[in-house]
């Protein structure tokens, strides 16, 4: 297991590696698996960033991104012009049901609402305004569209599991009530909780998925 000062200099050895992120501007703190990001960034998406290369070194276990936005001027754009420019992303993404849905824009704080069918679309109507230029935060109020879950959706997540090289099936318990997918047990990464957790999404029928695996390495 790696100490605190080990994990810590791994995170910043990533960040050094991420081309998107200026780790000069970042610093880093690590206690018992629990990594914490402090400083400043120049957009949403350097931030956001930050945080998916945090989560992907080994023996991470959470991150707190305290990161700080200081748009520069060239950056700056009125709550009118992010949400017409959230408006145009969505409608040109090919897998956003953009009819579905309604932008709100207050400082600079994108918030998502309507119903999709998938969770893929709302993950893509996410990832389709989060690099915006002007944009801060994007949080999303999209619901999943609820449908009758198949009785033996369980079987197909288990299946979904032993299919993925980058699961360990075998230490992951599923349950399953309505819509509703449960995930219990202990993964060795972040990346594999995320993989299972998507996988269980990918399920039909699954409008929520409440993730309570722990990260074990």
């Amino acid at each position: 297991m790696k100490t605190d000062s080990e994990l810590k200099q791994d995170v910043e050895n990533e960040l050094k590696w991420e081309p998107i992120v200026n780790e000069a501007h970042i610093g880093v703190t690590a206690s018992a698996g629990v990594v914490s990001l402090s400083g400043h960034v120049l957009s949403f998406a350097e931030k956001y960033a930050a945080e998916k290369v945090a989560k992907r070194v080994y023996g991470v276990k959470a991150v707190a991104n305290e990161l700080d936005i200081q748009l520069h001027n060239g950056a700056l754009r009125t709550d009118e012009q992010i949400a017409q420019a959230c408006l145009s992303a969505l409608k040109n993404h090919s897998l956003v049901p953009y009819e579905k849905l309604k932008v709100i824009v207050s400082d600079g704080m994108v918030s998502l609402e309507g119903e999709v069918d998938w969770q893929y679309q709302r993950d893509a109507a996410l990832n389709a305004v989060r690099d915006l230029i002007g944009v801060v935060s994007v949080s999303s109020r999209i619901s999943i569209k609820a449908r009758t879950l198949p009785k033996d959706v369980k079987n197909k997540i288990i299946a979904a599991f032993h299919r993925n090289a980058d699961i360990d099936a075998r230490r992951i318990e599923v349950q399953t009530h309505e819509g509703k997918v449960i995930l219990q047990g202990n993964v060795r990464s972040w990346s594999e909780r995320e993989q299972a957790q998507s996988a269980a999404w990918a399920a039909p029928g699954v409008t929520a998925v409440e993730n309570d695996i722990v990260i074990v390495p």
